[in-house]
């Protein structure tokens, strides 16, 4: 699909880095933890280097972008009425990503977005 992007393993990064083509990730990630991080790396790579400066606001707004290509609203929505609303860990791992990517979905949603997971999860509690 990207043949030109290597993907390695190292223990030398925290979870992953990107630099240039290459993408590092810790071997001993979970799945859900490595295919977060590899999204959050392929993002970055797609985005480019930012300026030093940039660099706190960009991880977030990477973050997000890698957290919407990730999280389904639907399935997120649903993953709020089995949890009973609740984000933890037992929501991520049922959305196949890590807890860090779950917060960025929630905290990006925008106000049309909300109300279709309120319409959902009223509808659910109406046939509970």
């Amino acid at each position: 699909m990207l043949p030109h992007i290597t993907v390695e393993w190292s223990k030398s990064v925290a979870r992953g880095r990107v630099d240039g083509h290459t993408i590092t990730l810790h071997p001993l990630l979970t799945q859900a933890e490595r295919r977060s991080t590899l999204a959050h790396e392929l993002v970055h790579l797609e985005r480019g280097q930012p300026p030093d400066w940039a660099w706190p606001r960009e991880e977030i707004i990477v973050e997000e972008i890698a957290a919407r290509r990730l999280v389904d609203l639907d399935d997120l929505a649903d993953a709020i009425v089995w949890h009973d609303g609740h984000a933890h860990d037992g929501m991520a791992e049922d959305l196949w990503v890590d807890r860090a990517i779950l917060l960025a979905r929630i905290g990006s949603l925008d106000d049309e977005e909300r109300a279709h997971i309120e319409q959902i999860v009223a509808r659910r509690e109406e046939t509970a």
